[in-house]
């Protein structure tokens, strides 16, 4: 298990720097309901990457993921795919960037975040997690290390838990910090928001090219053994 933990906590660690995901749970707690709101935007995050994952591990057992404890080709070939989608994201991403970080806008959906109902905010947790065009690759090639790393489906669960945990720190952050640092936790969050919505373009593209990267050479690794 703890080899299978070590191939994914750099995957876990991209996913956790997350920029809009940060501003946008910094914006629900920042509404009436923010306490519940912030905690409903948690769970759908956890949610979204633990079913993601979990159709990953239950691919990976069901297509034969490893082979006498070595990953099969099909895994080095999605590694190497998905890393090659990352990278032409990350091209993407960095082409677009705002030319100053005072030119950066949000999306024009967070402006309506305050008439959220909390069902929406869940809602939104899921999606920013799950569909993320950062987070999807990176879960699902998580999911497939995991599968792939020759042990145990209870072992493969732990290795899962750990992968959410670890990738939920960005969002659990702004959430710790507004539960437990009073009003003093507004300067703190309008400072974070600030910073994340200047840099998000810059940031993602240097994660998407950076974990692209990893994953061109693992998926290498996998198919040239």
């Amino acid at each position: 298990m703890g080899h299978a933990v070590g191939e994914v906590l750099g995957l876990a660690a991209g996913v956790a720097i997350s920029p809009l995901p940060i501003v946008a749970i910094i914006l629900i707690l920042a509404t009436p309901q923010g306490r519940l709101n912030g905690a409903l935007f948690a769970i759908g995050w956890f949610l979204g990457l633990a079913v993601l994952g979990a159709i990953m591990l239950a691919v990976g057992s069901s297509g034969g993921a490893s082979t006498h404890k070595h990953p099969a080709l099909w895994v080095g070939a999605l590694k190497l795919a998905l890393g090659v989608l990352l990278v032409l994201f990350s091209v993407r991403q960095w082409r677009g960037r705002p030319r100053a970080p005072s030119q950066a806008r949000l999306p024009k959906w967070m402006a309506a975040i305050d008439h959220f109902t909390p069902a929406k905010v869940l809602g939104l947790g899921l999606l920013l997690s799950a569909a993320n065009a950062k987070n999807a690759p990176l879960t699902l090639a998580a999911g497939v290390s995991i599968s792939s790393a020759g042990i145990s489906v209870p072992q493969q669960i732990g290795a899962l838990v750990i992968f959410v945990v670890i990738a939920s720190l960005g969002v659990l952050a702004p959430l710790a910090v507004y539960l437990y640092m009073g009003e003093r936790a507004k300067s703190i969050l309008a400072d974070w928001r600030n910073w994340a919505a200047q840099h998000n373009a810059a940031v993602m593209a240097a994660l998407f090219f950076v974990l692209g990267l990893k994953l061109l050479g693992d998926g290498i690794s996998v198919l040239a053994s």
